[in-house]
């Protein structure tokens, strides 16, 4: 296999996972960024990519529940092992767990199901600007780099999500100032170039399984920012709160391409005990709602250091 040469080469070089044995698969893992341990949506994203490596090929994940069990090592391999637990005539079900150093370090079950028709129905997309009226990463965050710790740590932010253009609607947590704020928050993302799986009559929107894997890599990235809004909080890359996902869930209910901009609409009902949790909806441009998804992360405020 030729060396990945841009970075959205590289992001689809990580879910390419290594077959070692039936049932077992090999991911490699990401360079470290801001807090010492493996990305969770690359986590979610290789696990859903291994579940998928077992599933007949016309059948679509629809859903996925998940738990983060310890964090990931980012300078060693993940094994993720898939249990075959059910092959119905409609639906498909498998479990997988991620193991580093002998013990389990995330959870996943997913189901996957035959097209079929039924009612339809959806909300409505909410309104939001035209993405390409929006300034990308690199125009963003270099305003916010005092904020941020200094141009390094924008450099390392810009360099860990160069595969995904991801817009901010308004201002993200690290630009504020302390003051609370409504809890909701928008954003943008695409990946940043093609996917090379071209559509084709029998395809029209190119390998699903491909896109919703790219989809869950990405909706790790903001899903938290609308906990910390709330408290007026500029998150992990400030060091104002320590976090980490807990729990993950998602249902994918109409395709997508995740190289065409989608609108990730975000909000949080609450937050207690350490805990904050934070409900998105992911919309097609042309308005078609596609994914639903909800978190649970663990968010406390550093300890301050007593100097004896």
């Amino acid at each position: 296999m030729s060396e990945p040469r841009t970075p959205l080469d590289k992001l689809l070089a990580l879910l390419d996972l290594e077959r070692i044995e039936e049932n077992i698969y090999r991911g490699r893992t990401g360079r470290a960024v801001l807090v010492p341990r493996v990305f969770g949506g690359q986590v979610a994203a290789q696990a859903l990519m291994a579940a998928g490596r077992t599933v007949p090929a016309d059948r679509v994940a629809h859903s996925l529940h998940s738990y983060f069990l310890r964090p990931g090592d980012p300078s060693a391999p993940i094994v993720y092992t898939v249990d075959r637990i059910r092959d119905g005539v409609s639906f498909t079900t498998r479990r997988v767990v991620a193991v580093q150093h002998g013990v389990p370090i995330f959870h996943l079950s997913a189901s996957f199901q035959r097209a079929e028709d039924g009612l339809e129905h959806q909300e409505a997309m909410p309104p939001a600007p035209d993405p390409d009226t929006l300034p990308t990463a690199a125009e963003l965050l270099p305003r916010y780099a005092e904020r941020l710790g200094g141009q390094d740590t924008v450099e390392q932010i810009l360099r860990a999500r160069q595969a995904v253009d991801l817009r901010y609607v308004d201002e993200p947590p690290f630009a504020s100032a302390g003051e609370p704020r409504r809890p909701t928050s928008q954003v943008w993302f695409r990946t940043n170039g093609k996917v090379a799986d071209e559509p084709g009559p029998d395809a029209p929107w190119g390998d699903p399984h491909l896109h919703i894997c790219l989809a869950t890599y990405v909706s790790d990235m903001t899903l938290l920012d609308s906990v910390l809004l709330a408290h007026g909080r500029g998150g992990w890359a400030v060091g104002d709160v320590v976090g980490a996902s807990l729990d993950h869930a998602m249902w994918f209910h109409r395709p997508f391409r995740a190289d065409e901009w989608l609108l990730y609409d975000q909000e949080s009902p609450t937050s207690q005990g350490g805990r904050g949790l934070a409900r998105g909806r992911i919309f097609t441009a042309d308005g078609r709602l596609a994914v639903s998804v909800i978190q649970e992360g663990l968010i406390r405020i550093p300890r301050k250091r007593v100097r004896s």
